[in-house]
């Protein structure tokens, strides 16, 4: 399973060209397809991004958890899988992002690679630094609770 941590801050060029940080394209070594996936969040704007091995076990979860024409699933699937896009970096690790993937995000000059463990966001720069301060504000005042699982045996 690949792990993404940190946040990289690398030029974008005219043509859409940006580099994957070296950590995350290690991290997606191992995977099926060289490369990584990325797709617009249907929930803010920046650009949602992971490995094969996410979008196989997102794809398992959707065909457990809908019947396959529920509403439900079809929004899920046609807003993730449909818009999702299969991007095999070059010989120095750039990936070219869509132009209207990176319009959705605000997407010019900089994207900043944002490591959230599973997965990854990408963000105009500003807008990750107005974001990352609104999730400290909601964090320091509700004090979310994370179990962790125990190993098995213990």
């Amino acid at each position: 399973m690949a792990l993404f941590v940190s946040t990289f801050i690398n030029k974008v060029d005219g043509k859409g060209r940006v580099s994957v940080p070296a950590t995350f394209r290690a991290a997606l070594v191992q995977q099926s397809f060289p490369g990584i996936i990325v797709y617009p969040s249907f929930t803010i704007a920046a650009i949602e991004g992971c490995g094969t091995d996410f979008l196989e076990q997102l794809a398992a979860s959707s065909a457990a958890s809908f019947d396959v024409f529920s509403p439900q699933g079809q929004d899920v699937n046609t807003l993730v899988f449909s818009h999702s896009h299969q991007l095999s970096w070059d010989d120095t690790g750039r990936v070219v992002i869509p132009e209207d993937v990176l319009a959705h995000a605000n997407i010019t000059d900089q994207a900043a690679f944002v490591g959230l463990g599973r997965t990854f966001q990408i963000w105009e720069p500003a807008a990750f630094k107005t974001h990352q301060a609104e999730a400290r504000a909601r964090a320091v005042k509700n004090r979310p609770q994370l179990i962790l699982s125990r190993p098995e045996g213990v």
